[in-house]
């Protein structure tokens, strides 16, 4: 469809092909593709999508929503939206947690999660504009914006890399917090604005775009940085204006109020064309090109077998003045009158038929990456949009100049050679194409949906095919790691891209630039940087044993901050520093190796709590008395980096908080001795927490200063090695290798599954020598947050991390408030970040 001038070298090699899905062929029910069919891809990685079910018997049609989550696209969540008529749009929120449908007979639903799940969805509030089929559907802007300035990703500091650009919310609450809310256009020039009040009431408002109402084909909305919303719409024709249109929402005496405003509009540049001028009648897509961009807008017109893609920007320009008036009153400098006016800043050549388009999301800011872009950035992926073609193929584009980025060619699509073969291509019948497309948050991989419903997940090369030194491949990695570490966003489809020989080399390098930010930042995240390192850990063999180190690592500082938050100050008008400050700064400045001496030095009444609370904790107890004593007994080993736990003996930072940690315990000991994590001892007289906290201390100090590590003399060797003979070493419950498909994407091949089948994908080689740590199937499974023993068949409902494969209970067997604090933790995200999803009761 380009011109050879337009093919980037090596730009064919820039997409591949990394998993497909299909439904089930069933004799009497099938999935076909709706018409429209549509898609929506969350900062969660979440992708929603629609098609109809086609009852052969019944012959009628339900409108299903799907929602998956990338690391498990065969577990999909399937659920009959209720919409009596085709849905049009699916939009989701800026948190990823809630979904928006809409469909042809006016009726919009909001789509929340049930229980905090993936795979759990139900409708919860909607609204409605009667028989009007609903054409364009946004959330309204909760005036957060970041702008990635890709020009400095070798900046040290994150807020020069992503700095909070000024941007006023949609609508706003008593006291500046944004108002939640959604905007819809409907066919026939009506916009409609629902308000969700904090008290769950939804204010519904409508109103005509303008006083002359004409039909609306396409439309679309964006919003500006005073607090304002554009909405662009077409009547379907190319020989009429795109019109566009500013939106102001209000609360007036508690209703929603709206106010248009007409802006100028455009024709566009190919029906003003002679030799173009009734070559493309229809306006077939109408995009700006980002929801916070209301000056820039992307236009395809169509006819039968070809389209033509044009961009527009929207300028201010001074207004010439005529010498008369000069002459009468000169214009002098910023008293120029300006007038807004849509310019043209690129049109392809005449191109196959376009079948879907695909916008990037990531927020880059155009001002040194314009049209004259920088060497270095100019194949950064989340420059490009993406166009699908009706003969199968997929272009990725510059979003402002169009010049072609990257090609994939699919199965049907592949480079005609001749005349003769285009001819055969366009006879053979019709050719399969991506009817839905979506770019994943960084734009490092795309979901398309086919004609014939099938999902497609293509990566997207960071370095958009060309050849880059390793350097600059890992640069643009790491920038977009840091860009999820610093927005929350999920980081799958940027994993698609790791090789194992540059897991090593990300992770010290993320470390790095984590610790040159100021120690505000660095305490904000983390808990996420620690996550990020176990989903790169998991990718190499070389690293897989630290993946256990870095979830038992959250896991350590979840307790130490939960057990901690519980001490209470005996007088209410104590200084500052709460119990919990006071008892990490004793325990770093009292070294001494006896826990009954840095006991004394604490004020134990404020760690006096009651014994309901002190015995439902005794599983979290345990498990840092297990764990203390299987990192100091595997100390001898310590020269086998294959083993769990290896990283600890070195984590100065880690080992205080368990030495902390162990003098809590003793204390509480003292009130309720059953609360105390039970050791099997080949002494009765033998004192376990004193041993294990005397030990402890000793490795602490060797490794309290980060940058003064010092080795652990022979003695404390000796007195490990003794420990199996003095106490019995407990196996530690390592969390289980996640069954996800991000490791078998590794070599490259495409990997074809089903909906509704777990594929019988035999793990990569990095899992097999990870199997003598966890649990085989059939033996007794755990819930490893509560640690409480489910049995080798659990009968209760439980719910396991899309990231870290972590399992736990649906429900709380416990009501003491202390456990319920725990557990509201990990209540809506595990601890890793991940996403939850319930799982089957034959899960075992």
């Amino acid at each position: 469809p380009f011109p050879p001038s337009l093919r980037g070298p090596g730009a064919g090699g820039a997409m591949d092909l990394a998993y497909v899905c299909e439904w089930e062929k069933k004799p009497k029910s099938n999935h076909c593709p709706s018409i429209p069919l549509v898609c929506a891809w969350s900062c969660r990685n979440l992708i929603a999508f629609t098609t109809d079910l086609k009852n052969e018997e019944e012959k009628d049609l339900t409108h299903m929503v799907h929602i998956i989550d990338t690391e498990h696209p065969w577990d999909v969540y399937s659920v009959n939206s209720g919409h009596t008529e085709v849905i049009t749009c699916l939009e989701w929120d800026q948190s990823g947690s809630r979904l928006l449908s809409a469909d042809a007979d006016g009726h919009i639903k909001c789509w929340s999660m049930t229980d905090h799940l993936a795979n759990s969805w139900e409708n919860t509030v909607g609204s409605l504009v009667e028989g009007d089929p609903v054409v364009a559907l946004s959330w309204l802007h909760n005036g957060v914006k970041l702008a990635l300035h890709v020009e400095k990703s070798g900046a040290s500091n994150f807020g020069e890399k992503f700095s909070r650009v000024k941007f006023s919310p949609s609508l706003t609450l008593f006291g500046g917090k944004p108002m939640e809310g959604w905007i819809a256009v409907t066919i026939s020039g009506l916009v409609t604005v629902s308000l969700l009040k904090p008290n769950g009431q939804v204010l519904t408002s409508t109103e005509s775009l303008c006083r002359l109402r004409c039909r609306v084909a396409l439309a679309d909305v964006a919003f500006t940085g005073g607090g304002n919303i554009v909405v662009a719409t077409s009547d379907g024709s190319s020989t009429s204006p795109v019109q566009f249109y500013k939106v102001c929402v209000s609360v007036v005496n508690e209703k929603c109020k709206i106010d248009t405003e007409i802006l100028p509009s455009l024709f566009m540049r190919c029906t003003t064309d002679p030799a173009r001028k009734d070559k493309y009648p229809a306006v077939t897509h109408l995009k700006f090109l980002a929801r916070d961009m209301s000056e820039q807008v992307l236009l395809c017109a169509s006819n039968q077998n070809s389209s033509i893609v044009e961009c527009w920007s929207l300028r201010k320009e001074g207004l010439p003045v005529n010498n008369i008036f000069q002459q009468i009153s000169p214009v002098v400098g910023d008293k120029q009158p300006m007038i807004l006016k849509w310019r043209i800043l690129s049109a392809t050549n005449d191109l196959d038929r376009v079948s879907a388009v695909a916008l990037p999301k990531l927020p880059i800011s155009l001002t040194n990456t314009d049209l004259k872009v920088a060497n270095d950035t100019k194949f950064f992926p989340g420059l490009g949009l993406a166009l699908a073609f009706h003969d199968g193929s997929v272009h990725i584009v510059h979003r402002l100049s169009l010049q072609m980025m990257a090609v994939f060619y699919g199965s049907s699509s592949q480079r005609p050679v001749d005349e003769q073969t285009i001819k055969r291509q366009r006879t053979a019948g019709p050719l399969v194409h991506f009817k839905a497309m979506q770019l994943s948050w960084t734009s490092l991989a795309l979901a398309g949906i086919d004609s014939h419903g099938k999902l497609s997940m293509l990566r997207i090369s960071p370095s958009m095919g060309h050849v880059l030194d390793m350097n600059m491949s890992l640069r643009h990695l790491l920038f977009l790691l840091e860009y999820c570490m610093v927005t929350g966003y999920d980081w799958w489809d940027i994993l698609l891209h790791v090789q194992p020989n540059m897991v090593q080399n990300l992770v010290e390098k993320l470390h790095e630039e984590y610790m040159r930010q100021n120690a505000a930042l660095q305490q904000v995240l983390s808990t996420r940087i620690v996550a990020m390192k176990a989903s790169l850990c998991k990718l190499s063999s070389s690293t897989i044993a630290r993946v256990c180190d870095y979830h038992a690592k959250l896991f350590l500082i979840a307790i130490s901050c939960t057990l901690k938050s519980l001490l209470r100050p005996h007088f209410l008008n104590t200084p500052d520093k709460s119990p919990g400050d006071r008892l990490t700064e004793i325990c770093s400045k009292i070294t001494d190796i006896d826990i009954d001496k840095v006991m004394i030095n604490l004020k134990t009444e404020e760690f006096v709590l009651e014994m309901t609370t002190l015995q439902s904790l005794q599983q979290l107890i345990q498990w840092v008395g297990d764990f203390v004593l299987y990192l100091l007994a595997s100390l001898p080993n310590q020269g086998s980096p294959v083993r769990p736990g290896h990283s600890f003996l070195r984590d100065g930072a880690s080992l205080g908080m368990f030495r902390e940690l162990m003098v809590v315990i003793r204390i509480w000991g003292l009130l309720k001795p059953s609360c105390l994590p039970v050791y099997t001892a080949t002494s009765d007289t033998q004192d376990s927490m004193s041993l294990l906290f005397r030990l402890l201390t000793k490795l602490w100090l060797c490794c309290r200063e980060e940058n003064h590590i010092t080795e652990p003399d022979d003695t404390l060797i000796d007195e490990c090695c003794l420990l199996p003979s003095q106490l019995l070493i407990p196996n530690i419950d390592w969390l289980p290798i996640n069954d996800g498909i991000i490791s078998k994407l590794q070599n490259k091949q495409l990997v074809r599954l089903q909906f509704g089948k777990a594929p019988g994908l035999v793990g990569h080689s990095v899992s097999s020598q990870f199997d003598a740590f966890v649990r085989a199937p059939g033996q007794p499974k755990i819930d490893h947050l509560r640690r409480l023993h489910l049995g080798a068949y659990p009968t209760e409902e439980c719910k396991s991390c899309t990231r870290c494969g972590c399992v736990t209970m649906l429900k709380s067997p416990n009501k003491v408030t202390a456990v319920k604090q725990w557990e509201q933790r990990w209540i809506k995200n595990c601890l890793c970040g991940g996403l939850w999803r319930r799982m089957p009761l034959s899960y075992s």
